[in-house]
């Protein structure tokens, strides 16, 4: 496909092009956005300032992009106004996505909790969605940067290849994650350059990162992994914890540092679905050490060094009642403060962003400035681990073209 986009490149500089929608991010929202508004009727142009197209789909998912999940609703996902994301959500849904990729004979399974990869790679999606832009007729314009962006009656966007000029104006252009691959913070430029606030955006879905104090601990258990229950504010999972020789990852960790700010603690319950105290209690007469007795539900390595730091290293019968009761509450809620995150190089998402009061969130436009709107990653959703990110993307930027093809009609 890349000769196709090369082909359909914008290349006479100078010029003013006109069209119906400007697109700038050729991401998994821009290339939803651009295919549905073309195939409605609209004269689309899609820029893209990266070499290469679709980069973020093509590496997740280890290459085989989480696309989707089954489970989706507004519950999975985080933002300032957590209702916003209702609308485009029931409007584009998980079934619809599953039936555009059967549509092109893309082989998929459930792997876990109703998340949906691909059997093959992810580069069958980053095609297909340039085969529905090509059946939109929709015009490719990259690489190209941006020169400047106004609007009077109608958007003018001045790039390195020529002046463009529409009455809708769509900036797809994502978060803050994974700069290697060409994210940057342009579409919340654009957004302060309109007036319209953002909220200040972090990494999420990120591991965490702990002390000198934690790491002397744990931080030798790199690589080790056990089931656990974390919780921090309104996000509580269970799933793996992955010790690193940083800190904290794993489902669970990436799932929460979501909900994580600076300061906050994290509470982890080891043994999630027991009750640690009966446990403990029903053995107090026992001879076994309590690490031993440990290693039966994580991995040894973990109960030796958590006996070590909480000083219980001993049999459970030399352990006083009252000591056990202790220990089995330290179990159920061990306290840990982390340090801070691996930042954007490592994190899945980029959380914060345009503010959804900014926006309708039934076309995705700006509610001040007629013909702006913001789909994606770059708008304050942020999706839980497991696909939601990716049907954000979907049921935000066919929102958005639906919306620009109305318009369209009853101009």
């Amino acid at each position: 496909m890349s000769d196709r986009i090369a082909s359909l490149s914008i290349t006479e500089t100078g010029n003013i092009h006109r069209f119906d929608v400007v697109i700038i991010g050729a991401g998994a929202a821009g290339m939803m956005c651009a295919a549905v508004a073309g195939q409605l009727g609209c004269r689309v142009v899609l820029i893209e300032h990266y070499t290469k197209v679709g980069e973020k789909i093509r590496i997740s998912g280890g290459g085989r992009c989480n696309f989707t999940n089954l489970h989706c609703r507004p519950e999975n996902y985080l933002s300032e106004n957590p209702h916003f994301c209702r609308s485009a959500l029931a409007r584009y849904r998980p079934s619809d996505f599953i039936e555009l990729m059967e549509r092109y004979g893309i082989a998929y399974h459930e792997k876990a909790r109703g998340q949906l990869f691909c059997d093959g790679s992810a580069t069958q999606i980053v095609a297909m969605l340039q085969q529905e832009c090509a059946a939109g007729g929709v015009q490719w314009s990259m690489p190209t940067s941006i020169r400047e962006i106004s609007r009077q009656d109608e958007f003018r966007v001045v790039t390195d290849r020529g002046v463009l000029s529409a009455p809708a104006l769509v900036i797809a252009t994502g978060g803050l994650t994974v700069p290697k691959i060409g994210a940057t913070p342009f579409g919340y430029r654009v957004a302060a350059q309109f007036g319209l606030s953002v909220v200040n955006p972090q990494p999420a879905l990120v591991p965490l990162t702990f002390d000198a104090s934690f790491l002397g601990s744990f931080g030798a258990l790199a690589g080790v992994s056990v089931e656990a229950e974390v919780s921090c504010g309104n996000g509580r999972f269970r799933d793996q914890l992955l010790f690193t020789h940083r800190g904290l990852s794993g489902p669970a960790i990436l799932q929460v540092s979501s909900y994580w700010h600076p300061g906050d603690d994290l509470v982890i319950d080891l043994l999630p679905g027991q009750d640690a105290e009966r446990w403990l209690l029903e053995q107090r007469s026992s001879r076994q050490r309590l690490d031993n007795a440990l290693g039966a539900s994580w991995p040894r390595r973990l109960a030796t060094a958590w006996c070590e730091l909480n000083d219980c290293a001993r049999a459970l019968n030399e352990l006083p009642e009252k000591r056990l009761r202790e220990i089995a509450r330290d179990i159920r809620a061990w306290r840990v403060s982390p340090a801070g995150t691996q930042g954007y190089n490592k994190a899945e998402v980029t959380r914060g962003g345009v503010d959804t009061r900014e926006l309708s969130s039934k076309t995705m436009a700006a509610q001040r400035v007629p013909g702006l709107y913001f789909i994606g990653e770059v708008v304050d959703v942020t999706g839980q681990l497991g696909g939601f990110n990716f049907q954000w993307a979907w049921a935000s930027g066919y929102a958005a073209a639906q919306a620009i093809a109305l318009a369209r009609q009853g101009a």
